[in-house]
């Protein structure tokens, strides 16, 4: 029995996520990913089933590290709008401190490969934004819509922005955000 090698199996992460990123996925093989890592080839096999497999291990794991970042310091017992703000502010320092596992994840959901994945892996992760927006739905304070309507017009205009920022590479700054973000929850709100 072969145990696990954490290094290497960081360092094949590592390498999965730049060549996606350099190349796209069609150009990205399982060789190219071991020479840039520096591990064979038969390496990541005992690490994963196919290319498929490895995409999708990476997927999850650059999810739960966005949703730690998230909801990190969002204290649940303060305002909906107060979670929202913070939550939303948690995200786009997610996105600009680590472009590369966002430009991964775009990749990632403009692809067929998601229709193929059962995301429900990924759903209890994000729980705590659910909640927030239900207490907000409840409360009166957020129009009462579906909730994945709710994230689509509060937080992926965020992601929009932020796409735009990296393309130019510049952040968003303070001002910016706090614009974006008023005018993420007026999308929203009752």
């Amino acid at each position: 029995m072969r145990y696990r090698d954490d290094n290497k199996v960081e360092a094949i992460f590592d390498a999965t996520v730049q060549l996606i990123n350099e190349i796209g996925f069609a150009e990205t093989s399982i060789s190219k990913i071991a020479k840039r890592a520096s591990v064979s080839a038969a390496t990541i096999y005992i690490y994963h089933e196919n290319k498929e497999d490895l995409l999708y291990k990476t997927y999850l794991k650059i999810k739960g590290k966005m949703s730690e970042r998230m909801f990190q310091g969002v204290d649940h017992t303060r305002t909906v709008h107060e979670r929202f703000e913070a939550i939303i502010r948690n995200y786009v320092d997610f996105i600009q401190s680590f472009k590369d596992y966002f430009l991964f994840l775009e990749q990632i959901m403009n692809s067929p490969l998601p229709q193929k994945w059962c995301l429900e892996d990924t759903v209890s992760q994000f729980q705590p934004i659910f909640a927030m927006f239900d207490d907000g739905i409840r409360q009166g304070l957020l129009k009462k819509e579906d909730i994945n309507m709710l994230v689509v017009y509060s937080i992926l205009p965020i992601a929009e922005l932020l796409k735009s920022h990296l393309k130019n590479g510049t952040i968003l700054d303070s001002k910016q955000l706090d614009s974006a973000i008023k005018m993420s929850w007026d999308a929203i709100k009752a």
